[in-house]
């Protein structure tokens, strides 16, 4: 009987190329064609995708898995954990695990049906793009709820994965079209506050006039700030205008993935067809081709072409150009071309409007001195922040109370650090007031209307009515002065407004705020 033995070079666990040392071996009748059975066999190993081969299961009739050494969902796990804030990833996805891969369908474990449906409604775009990086020929994800997935990312999948689904599984498809945009991120949710206004302002300004505004258009600033919110809603934006317009959205690590690609193939020809041909290109984490010489070189030339044909580039990165080391100064001078702008963490009115959005998206009701209590604790990353509110509803929903300034601080207790929650008081406010302006607590408190006093006893009120949610305005106004609720409204109106437009004022307010907490 012939026989042959092909072997497979796969990755181990943590993703690194090694010899796996497997061998599949298939044995053929004698009087099998060996030659036809060879190519046969070979264009089967050239079915692996993702570490898995797809085979015919002569004996039961289904189509298998077998499972050679990878696992998808592990392998999504770093794409996901940096698209999330870490509180939801641990909260959501350290409970799940991979089941099986077939027919496009990735099928994943999860505790329970509530888990299922949590997942589908909250994190389906996060989930999607990161199999989609690991994973080409993935097409849709199936939930199955089970009660020991907590454990299943430790142990071996089944090798054979059933054609009917359980009862409990649920399909879901990614919501992404063919650019990879996010249908969320759009203008019209993009919160604008004091830190990100210009860099709005500019990304609005090249949706319309692509190419001659602001190019190429250099966004940067802290993780979860809403860089590439803006940039995938100016892709978007000029879509809806002329769907047929060539516009494509990438992160680096990607562009950088499919040029070794198209090397590896002997097709670089179509890579760079793909890319010098679009209308707009827009590359997020451009900081990552730091130190890759073979990326920068072809980006380089990329560039070129684009710029030079008038067509709208839009990146995005950690930091300034001149602070990415690693990057050729060819293409530094370029990034600096048209607009650097950077984007600040939000002060804390705009982190409140972040949250009501939020809560409007997702028909979330709590009340204002709960978002408050949020967004006073969690300062820098809009992804923590929105997070902070699905978590809360999350625990609203499964034990059917409603959302409290009570469960957010039991709740988020972990999230915050109960080393950050101290309790702030109406005099500790006053104190740092009256240290900050030179001026005494007792005028505070008093009927002065006196500049110098009247603009820090409304600062003071604001910081009140923001640093201490279970405050009301009628509590505040008995601490200055006996004012009532109609004039401490005016003052925190007033002030909100001042830091709006002026820098000096949300910077008061920051120092203030931290002197306070500390």
């Amino acid at each position: 009987m012939a026989q042959s033995c092909f072997v497979w070079r796969g990755r181990n666990k943590r993703g690194k190329q090694c010899f796996a040392g497997w061998r599949i071996l298939f044995v053929l009748r004698a009087d099998a064609r060996l030659p036809d059975a060879r190519e046969n066999i070979k264009n089967l190993i050239e079915t692996i995708a993702g570490g898995m081969i797809m085979a015919s299961d002569k004996q039961d009739g289904h189509t298998s898995m077998l499972e050679i050494g990878s696992n998808p969902w592990e392998q999504a796990q770093p794409h996901l954990r940096e698209a999330l804030d870490e509180y939801s990833y641990k909260n959501w996805f350290s409970q799940t695990g991979f089941d099986s891969f077939q027919n496009g369908v990735l099928t994943i474990r999860v505790p329970s049906q509530f888990f299922a449906n949590w997942l589908e409604e909250h994190y389906q775009d996060a989930v999607s793009e990161a199999v989609q990086k690991v994973l080409p020929e993935f097409k849709a994800i199936r939930y199955l709820s089970c009660p020991d997935a907590a454990s299943a990312q430790e142990t071996t999948p089944a090798a054979v994965a059933p054609q009917t689904p359980p009862a409990r599984q649920r399909i879901v498809k990614p919501r992404q079209n063919f650019n990879g945009f996010n249908p969320r991120y759009t203008f019209d949710r993009f919160v604008v506050g004091a830190g990100n206004r210009f860099a709005h302002a500019a990304a609005r300004a090249v949706e319309q006039s692509p190419g001659r505004a602001y190019n190429p258009l250099f966004l940067y600033g802290g993780t979860g700030l809403g860089k590439t919110h803006l940039m995938q809603a100016v892709g978007q934006g000029l879509l809806a205008v002329d769907p047929s317009l060539r516009v494509v959205f990438i992160s680096s690590e990607e562009f950088t993935n499919q040029l070794i690609q198209s090397i590896a193939d002997k097709d670089t020809q179509r890579f760079r067809a793909k890319y010098r041909r679009v209308d707009m290109l827009l590359i997020d984490d451009i900081h990552f081709i730091s130190g890759k010489e073979a990326t920068q070189e072809e980006f380089f030339h990329t560039f070129n072409a684009l710029f030079d044909g008038h067509k709208q580039i839009v990146l995005s990165s950690d930091r300034s150009p001149k602070e990415i080391k690693g990057i050729e100064e060819r293409l530094v001078s370029r990034f600096e071309w048209g607009l650097v702008t950077d984007i600040q963490p939000p002060d804390l009115e705009t982190r409140v409007a972040i949250l009501q959005n939020k809560a409007k998206q997702d028909n979330i009701t709590a009340p204002t001195e709960v978002l408050r209590y949020i967004a006073t604790y969690i300062t820098s990353n809009i992804r923590e922040l929105e997070g902070a509110l699905i978590t809360l509803m999350a625990f609203s929903r499964l034990t059917e109370q409603k959302i409290s300034l009570a469960m957010a601080e039991n709740v988020l207790r972990d999230l915050i650090g109960s080393e950050k929650i101290k309790p702030i008081t109406i005099e500790q406010v006053q104190r740092a007031v009256a240290e900050h302006f030179d001026v005494r607590i007792a005028d505070l408190r008093g009927r002065s209307r006196q500049r110098q006093v009247v603009q820090p006893r409304q600062l003071a009120m604001y910081l009140c009515k923001t640093l201490i949610p279970s405050l009301s305005l009628n509590d505040i106004g008995e601490h200055f002065g006996g004012k009532d609720h109609t004039t401490v409204l005016y003052a925190c109106d007033k002030v909100a407004r001042d830091a709006e437009t002026n820098s000096n004022t949300r910077q008061t307010i920051e120092q203030l705020t931290k002197a306070i907490r500390s």
